[in-house]
């Protein structure tokens, strides 16, 4: 049976459904099909005690999941009617390149969520992406829509499965929804209300095969859209994806900027947010929205997000002061320019979140002087531009993990003056410890040791947040 036109409202008996992974996502989509009536077959080829403690609650209910080495080797023996994938899948995966030659069609959890909306209460979708920022960005949107009175929920790749916040039977008002590269690359029918790309630089060319083909899935978030595309003006990518997409008709651009903002944009004013979209007088003034000193940190990138985060909710007719209140209110999680210790006047600041070199130069640009502590696997990315953008602030780098190599060749090119210590990629003898001792010898006082790795972090910790605790951890130590 074809699910096509199906939504929660609806029967899915009949429908053969399999679901590629089994991590939250996949146990949400799991769930759900299996709550409206479909027959669902989950895989996932990593078997771990909570996913085995899942896969028994879904059995009494009537699922199939099957876990262990070779489960998603291919498609079960049995007619399939859709298959729904969990994001980091591949497209070439033998599994989903089986469905296509077969003509099933394959939907990212986000396409399954955005067809299961309540019809009657279909809340809208103000959509965030970007290589960069996009879980601050969502978080400081839904405090900025929690402060207009709204009843709201940043999902999607952060915070609750999308699947599960719209199957819940009290209603939303609205959703901050973000989308990943991964996520938006398996998602066609989606229409957000307004939706922003916050910028696009090197990542995942692991897994995608050039940049044309990484910005195109991001650009993918613009189709449809109602209200505002809100992009970046000091990024002319994202200008081009809004440029290049189809929109409903009456669907402004909106852009953001650090400078002072023309007619329509959203920018910065004598250490003022600044709203010049979202007024009438918007030929001739500008409204305030909130200062730096209301934001968690002065930080460019921080504010850049704010402002992307107040044009999409400007855009949804929020008011000027929910903004400040929101944005007043808001603290971003963990491992993202955390302060975590001053030695000697020296203060060391973690942002293992930077997984990529984007995200360590924004970091590293609100520092200086700085020595910088990086590396790990660098998933395709080059680091040239970002060593030649902070050469003249570092006053070393410490660096390991596997990929280490490629940030020192740029280094050794572009910066040859700039002290660097090697600590390797063993595991074995406290690493961030040894880390955090080699920036203690390169740092003076007043300096700042920064943890923005550039690189993801699986070759030498659990994730990005062990790895954060790790040099916290290791900062405590210092003598």
């Amino acid at each position: 049976m074809s699910p096509e036109g199906l939504g929660q409202r609806d029967s899915w008996e009949g429908v053969q459904a399999v679901v590629a992974g089994f991590g939250v996502s996949g146990f949400a989509a799991a769930d759900n099909l299996t709550h409206l009536g479909a027959h669902v077959v989950a895989l996932d080829d990593v078997s771990t005690e909570e996913k085995a403690e899942r896969a028994e609650l879904l059995g009494i209910l009537g699922a199939d999941v099957r876990l262990g080495p070779g489960s998603t080797a291919a498609l079960p023996d049995q007619p399939v009617d859709v298959v729904v994938t969990s994001p980091g899948w591949r497209p070439d995966a033998p599994l989903l390149a089986e469905a296509r030659h077969r003509g099933i069609p394959v939907w990212g959890e986000v396409e399954l969520a955005w067809r299961l909306r309540d019809p009657e209460h279909p809340a809208p979708w103000l959509a965030v992406t970007g290589t960069n920022g996009k879980t601050t960005t969502v978080q400081m949107l839904d405090a900025i829509l929690r402060a207009a009175g709204l009843r709201s929920a940043a999902v999607g790749n952060v915070g609750r499965p999308i699947v599960e916040a719209v199957m819940d039977p009290a209603p939303y008002d609205v959703f901050a929804v973000e989308l990943s590269s991964f996520q938006l690359h398996y998602t066609r029918s989606m229409t957000a209300e307004s939706a922003a790309v916050l910028n696009v630089a090197e990542d995942h060319l692991d897994w995608y095969s050039s940049m044309q083909d990484y910005a195109a899935d991001k650009g993918r978030i613009y189709s449809g859209v109602q209200r505002a595309c809100v992009y970046n003006v000091a990024d002319p990518v994202t200008e081009q994806l809004v440029r290049d997409a189809e929109v409903v008709d009456g669907a402004r651009a909106i852009g953001f900027t650090l400078e002072v903002p023309a007619v329509g944009m959203m920018g910065v004013v004598d250490d003022i947010l600044v709203d010049r979209a979202f007024i009438t007088e918007r030929q001739t003034s500008a409204a305030e929205l909130c200062t730096l000193g209301d934001l968690a940190s002065p930080a460019p990138h921080v504010v850049a997000n704010a402002l992307a985060a107040a044009a999409l909710a400007r855009a949804h007719g929020v008011s000027q002061a929910a903004v400040r209140d929101g944005l007043r209110g808001f603290q971003p999680d963990g491992h993202r320019i955390a302060s975590v210790g001053t030695v000697d006047e020296v203060a060391y600041v973690d942002d293992s979140k930077a997984t990529n070199p984007h995200a360590a130069l924004s970091s590293l640009l609100a520092y200086d002087p700085v020595v910088w502590v990086a590396g790990g696997l660098a998933k395709g990315a080059r680091f040239d531009d970002l060593v030649s953008a902070v050469a003249d602030r570092l006053r070393g780098v410490v660096l390991l993990g596997q990929d280490r190599h490629v940030i020192a060749d740029a280094l050794q090119r572009l910066a040859p003056a700039v002290p660097v210590i090697d600590i390797g990629d063993s595991v074995d003898d406290e690493p961030m410890l040894r880390a955090a001792r080699a920036a203690a010898s390169l740092a003076r006082p007043g300096d700042t040791v920064l943890l923005a790795p550039g690189c993801a972090s699986m070759d030498m910790f659990r994730d990005y947040a062990d790895r954060g605790d790790a040099f916290a951890a290791a900062v405590q130590r210092l003598p």
